[in-house]
């Protein structure tokens, strides 16, 4: 699977900001992936990964009561293989090369800094994606 399939893609949109799911929405709309859900937080978010297990998780980072980053490192530590290993894209308003870091450090597999353009969420969608089929490809699994 070398190009993404739109229409078979699963997301879930973790932001606070109702009118920001709303754009992320109609962005993921306009590229026809139809099987969206959405969270408020990191909580709500991490049940909502595990009920549905989607191809990619796009996160907002400054959330009450569980940010970003909790939900990221809780996700990474996850028990079960498929939760652990789900692709999450940040989407923030947070450019700042510290949380970057942080991110990277917590293995974050992309990072976009709102507001984000049709165009950079699919570059970036399809970046991400195509890295995990190829990683899940190769014998040795996924790389590190």
């Amino acid at each position: 699977m070398g190009q993404v399939v739109w229409e078979k893609l699963k997301v879930v949109v973790i932001d606070d900001e109702p009118h920001i799911r709303r754009i992320i929405y109609q962005l993921l709309r306009r590229l026809d992936v139809s099987a969206i859900t959405e969270a408020k937080d990191g909580k709500s978010g991490f049940m909502e990964v595990v009920r549905h297990r989607p191809h990619i998780v796009l996160c907002d980072i400054n959330m009450e009561p569980v940010d970003g980053m909790k939900f990221l490192a809780n996700l990474r530590r996850t028990s079960v293989k498929e939760v652990a290993d789900t692709p999450v894209i940040f989407l923030t308003a947070d450019a700042q090369q510290e949380t970057v870091v942080r991110a990277t450090q917590l293995q974050v597999n992309g990072y976009l800094v709102k507001p984000v353009s049709l165009n950079d969420l699919k570059t970036r969608i399809s970046a991400v994606i195509t890295d995990m089929t190829q990683d899940l490809s190769h014998t040795n699994g996924p790389k590190q």
